[in-house]
């Protein structure tokens, strides 16, 4: 499954397989999962609290990527509906759209190496290639996560929010 996100592949030479298998993992998966919990969600004492993990490719897709952006923007627009469903339970629904998250499997340095050509510049500076110049890891995405199942978000829902350090494709 890691080779659908490591290289770019034009829509035209995605056969149907790839397509549902991307869809099975960024879709289905949150959908089938939403499901189960929502009578968990529900019967919460506090509130239940979902935070699903979109991407930048939601705002600003790019080429080679229309499976993954295709997808992501399906669980997007599902978290948007649930929040609007689920509101009235109390349930409070929210995505983040992180961007170039390194420190995970699909970044090997290989892709590292490949992306940063493309772009002209070194490795570290395409890690930092963003308004504040600072790298993105895995634990900003995970905190800003637990932090939205808390009292300072407590009054939030359907929110979408980008976790890339400032990307001027999608600002």
């Amino acid at each position: 499954m890691q080779e659908y996100f490591q290289k770019e592949k034009k829509f035209e030479d995605i056969n149907s397989k790839e397509w549902s298998d991307v869809f099975s993992i960024n879709f289905n998966a949150n959908l089938s999962l939403l499901r189960e919990l929502f009578p968990v969600l529900k019967a919460s004492f506090s509130q239940g609290r979902v935070v699903v993990i979109g991407s930048k490719n939601v705002p600003a897709p790019g080429p080679g990527a229309a499976a993954y952006s295709a997808s992501k923007a399906a669980l997007n627009q599902l978290i948007r509906v649930l929040s609007m469903e689920w509101g009235e339970h109390g349930i409070r629904l929210n995505t983040l759209h992180p961007n170039a998250v390194f420190d995970t499997g699909i970044w090997t340095d290989e892709v590292l190496e490949s992306r940063a050509n493309h772009y002209g510049i070194s490795v570290d500076e395409y890690k930092t290639n963003n308004l504040l110049r600072v790298e993105i890891i895995s634990k900003d995405v995970s905190e800003l996560a637990a932090e939205m199942c808390g009292k300072l978000f407590s009054k939030t829902t359907a929110a979408q929010i980008p976790v890339d350090g400032g990307n001027e494709r999608v600002i």
